[in-house]
């Protein structure tokens, strides 16, 4: 991998769906007894593969996260919370989905010593939000943001369905992800090319429709004319329940800002 987080508590994974080549990404605190990890964006027809590396490096699950309600896969969030107990399923409230924790701007997920920080991205989805690793000399430095389908490398997602908007899509993208310091490291939900990481300051250079202005954004994304996603009236539906979620489990809300 090109570039490598700097820390002796953070184990880190990048894993890979290649049907809808999605990226789900694993974080635990390894200097902790518990060894707690979460996942980020994971899919359902990996989950079996997700859960033994899971178990084989002696981690405890306790977070199944999404960046937002997905068109293009069935996440596994239900499905691990079937196979593992005590694992909490996590989206943003603005995406209104089921799950046990429903996050907000600037909410903090603590694993162990670590956290993410809650950041709203939308424009892609009305709910999308990127994870960022938290700030200060105990967090992996450089930092690193979790970007869903709101920063793809160089690229980023439609936002002709779903609640889209490419104003606010650009708007998101500007406020909170490219003033973060320019050596984050950016991971996205997707990749279709073979790219597995950039950087804030490669995408505020590099990226061919988030370095035009705001018309011009808008004109590249009302032109693309993409197809109509071929899961989207499977895995929507099925995503904005978390997958498989327990309808009964009454969420909470992430309480520490």
């Amino acid at each position: 991998m090109a570039y490598t987080t700097s820390s002796h508590k953070l184990l880190f994974r990048q894993l890979f769906e290649k049907e809808s080549s999605t990226y789900t990404y694993l974080l635990a605190d390894v200097s902790h007894p518990d060894k707690p990890a979460l996942l980020i964006d994971p899919v359902d027809k990996t989950v079996e593969r997700d859960l033994s590396l899971v178990k084989e490096l002696g981690l405890k699950l306790i977070y199944a996260m999404n960046t937002h309600v997905h068109a293009d896969h069935v996440t596994g969030t239900g499905l691990i919370k079937t196979k593992v107990p005590g694992v909490k399923s996590v989206i943003s409230k603005a995406s209104n989905s089921k799950a046990d924790v429903l996050i907000d701007a600037g909410d903090k997920i603590h694993f162990g010593d670590l956290f993410l920080e809650v950041r709203p991205t939308p424009g892609h989805t009305l709910g999308c939000v990127t994870y960022v690793t938290g700030d200060g000399s105990d967090q992996p430095q450089p930092r690193m943001a979790f970007t869903g389908d709101a920063v793809l490398i160089r690229g980023c997602g439609r936002t002709d369905f779903q609640g889209g908007s490419s104003l606010q899509l650009y708007k998101s993208v500007h406020s909170q992800i490219f003033t973060l310091p320019k050596d984050t490291l950016i991971y996205p939900a997707h990749d279709y090319k073979g790219f597995t990481v950039s950087t804030v300051g490669e995408e505020m250079l590099y990226n061919p429709r988030l370095t035009k202005d705001e018309e011009g954004f808008k004109n590249i994304m009302e032109n693309l004319n993409l197809p109509y996603p071929k899961m989207i009236d499977i895995a929507v539906p099925a995503n904005l329940v978390c997958g498989l979620q327990d309808l009964s489990a009454k969420p909470v809300e992430a309480t520490s800002k």
